[in-house]
């Protein structure tokens, strides 16, 4: 995609330098150089803050009907002390914490906050444990881990089955609607009418920096869900972060429409901390990145035009696909955005070039694009490119007051972290804490980077996949897993939606290829919702795989980045089996344990039917 001659919209950006330390060990530390500036004892001192200055400033928002609810600082403010009464009152402690089980709104909002007002740590969590999942084992394991001291759900009787299978009957619960029979129950207006005692005062001043906020889970992918602990300094500390990186939105307050749930580090401490701590306005996009609920999020962006905008890819993807038929949403995207950012996966680059499209129809120029790195262990801020991106994989920086360790790992180069913005460990769990740090105090995060250009550090890192991703042929020949997956994934869009790589001890490599079915349907004109299985055994569905995975076969260069086999899976993930996240992130190897047939039988001999063979240049079928 030639960028030549094409403006950028003006933003003003942080300086993201950094200098290295090369050690005898062979290990580099890689330390910014801008200083950490000041921040506040928690979040809530900073809503305090705008409160006074800007009482009237709208914070957050939601949609009720055609419209919106709406609150600003001062009305949000005020809510804290009597619901923040309420919680004391239940009992509630750093040992009984607060638990929501619902989605993003404004009682979630106001809950959390007056948790963290008073030195209570909530933990979110996602409402697919609640109301996908059929046999509640993660929410049981949460529960356990917790002790919570009080439940909140929005709809009482949907999430009632689980709360039921979950959660002792002597834990009280607390709805916005629809109150279920058979444990103690509350409403949420009924708290809002708590008589406010001296007791909330004097606990909001006891919190410290190290008081535990919030309880974050992480999706389990390795295993059972772990507890991270959150702390003010982490959520405090990691606003000013983004703010140092993120120069503008000190310029001007940010206004943000966002879908993310708030169960993840993401959408819950990043997105909503953004308004908080800048005095800027967050409005709930109720809708989502699948098919059936993507035309509320244009709906939403008919009305809302965002100076700041972040999503994962696939919402993007959906963003560039709908751009030409709904011009209003396209028009008020880009009418006030200083830049778009986008985490959690690489960008398609027919989606990089769909957006720059868009942005140079509406503005006459681009709209930069930057990513970011982190982990729900880092508040989730860790990197940010503050220059624009053009190719997936780019993660820039270390933000301001951070260090990192690279680690020589095999053929990889090991990424740990350090900085105020890193978790002290994992909820009642000391051994999962021990292992997560090294001898120095780094976090040990699993991931590999690779310099941008070797010879220039200002140019950042690259994301170069899981250290534990990677494997072996049975020939010794190293996989380097996030290459081949980006390749398979850039080779067939936009009609697939992940893949599955094996091959470990095999003699090739083969993959499970999950498709984007509502893709397939659109490209044979068969209606949405038909199903999986009739639209992927369309000729022309199983045609176009098959070029576009023999066209990737023909530019392997030997068995490390070959795949020579394929499938297509009609079946999609399942989250009680934890082979997805609701984030929609894949969990590799649970799919492959999972699904023992379909890996034999991409090695099978002779592959029986539905397997793609894939000869290489040269090479016969």
């Amino acid at each position: 995609m030639s960028l030549e001659g094409a403006p950028i919209r003006a933003v003003r950006l942080g300086n993201m330098a950094a200098e290295a330390e090369r050690r005898t060990d062979g290990t580099t530390i890689v330390r910014s150089v801008e200083p950490l500036g000041p921040y506040p004892r928690s979040i809530v001192d900073a809503l305090e803050a705008w409160a006074g200055s800007t009482p009237d400033a709208v914070l957050i928002a939601d949609r009720e009907g055609a419209g919106w609810r709406r609150l600003t600082f001062a009305q949000v403010l005020e809510r804290l002390p009597p619901l923040a009464q309420a919680l004391l009152d239940a009992g509630l402690s750093q040992e009984r914490p607060l638990v929501i089980l619902s989605g993003n709104e404004i009682e979630h909002f106001l809950l959390g906050l007056a948790a963290i007002w008073v030195g209570i740590p909530y933990a979110p969590i996602s409402p697919a444990y609640s109301l996908l999942s059929t046999d509640h084992g993660k929410l049981k394991h949460i529960a356990g881990v917790l002790t919570p001291g009080l439940l909140y759900a929005s709809e009482g009787r949907r999430f009632a089955p689980a709360i039921a299978a979950a959660f002792p009957a002597d834990i009280p619960l607390v709805v916005r609607t629809d109150p279920p029979d058979g444990r103690p129950v509350q409403t949420f207006a009924d708290l809002l009418a708590t008589p406010v005692t001296s007791a909330v005062a004097a606990a909001h001043d006891a919190i410290t920096a190290d008081t535990v906020a919030k309880v974050l889970f992480t999706s389990g992918s390795t295993g059972l869900p772990k507890g991270v602990i959150t702390t003010n300094r982490m959520m405090a500390c990691n606003q000013q972060m983004i703010r140092q990186a993120l120069a503008f939105v000190a310029d001007e307050p940010p206004v943000l429409l966002d879908w993310m749930p708030w169960n993840h580090v993401a959408g819950g401490s990043h997105n909503t901390g953004m308004a908080i701590y800048n005095g800027g306005t967050f409005h709930i996009d109720d809708g989502q990145p699948t098919p059936a609920r993507f035309g509320r999020t244009l709906e939403n962006l008919c009305q809302v035009q965002p100076t700041f905008f972040t999503n994962v890819p696939k919402a993007y993807e959906f963003l560039v696909a709908a751009f030409d038929t709904h011009p209003e949403a396209r028009r008020n995207l880009f009418a006030r955005l200083r830049l778009l950012q986008y985490a959690g996966a690489g960008l398609s680059q027919h989606v990089f070039e769909g957006l720059d499209r868009a942005a140079r129809a509406e503005t006459g120029g681009r709209v930069m694009i930057i990513t970011g790195y982190g982990s729900t262990e880092t508040a989730p801020f860790a990197f940010t490119t503050t220059w624009p991106v053009e190719e997936a994989g780019h993660i820039g920086l270390p933000a301001a007051g951070m260090t990192i360790k690279l680690v020589p790992n095999e053929d990889k180069t090991e990424l740990r972290l350090k900085g105020p913005n890193v978790t002290p460990g994992y909820w009642r769990d000391p051994a999962r804490t021990a292992e997560a740090f090294d001898e120095e105090g780094f976090y040990r995060i699993g991931d590999a980077v690779r310099y941008a250009d070797p010879s220039d550090l200002g140019k950042g890192f690259v994301f170069d996949g899981r250290v534990t991703e990677d494997f072996k042929l049975s020939t010794g020949t190293w996989v380097n897993f996030a290459a081949v997956r980006k390749a398979v994934i850039a080779a067939c869009a936009p009609l697939i939606r992940d893949v599955v790589l094996t091959g470990l001890d095999r003699n090739f490599i083969g993959a499970m290829i999950l498709p984007d079915s509502d893709a397939c349907a659109r490209l044979v004109g068969l209606p949405p919702g038909t199903d999986a299985s009739t639209v992927l055994a369309h000729p022309a569905v199983q045609r176009r795989f098959g070029e576009s995975l023999a066209t990737l076969a023909r530019q392997a260069t030997g068995s490390s980045n070959h795949v020579a086999r394929a499938l297509l899976l009609a079946d999609p993930p399942d989250i009680d089996r934890g082979e997805i996240t609701d984030k929609g992130s894949i969990n590799q190897r649970a799919v492959r344990s999972h699904r023992p047939d379909q890996v034999a039988a991409l090695y099978a001999e002779p592959p029986g039917a539905g397997i793609f063979v894939l000869a290489r240049t040269g090479e016969q079928t």
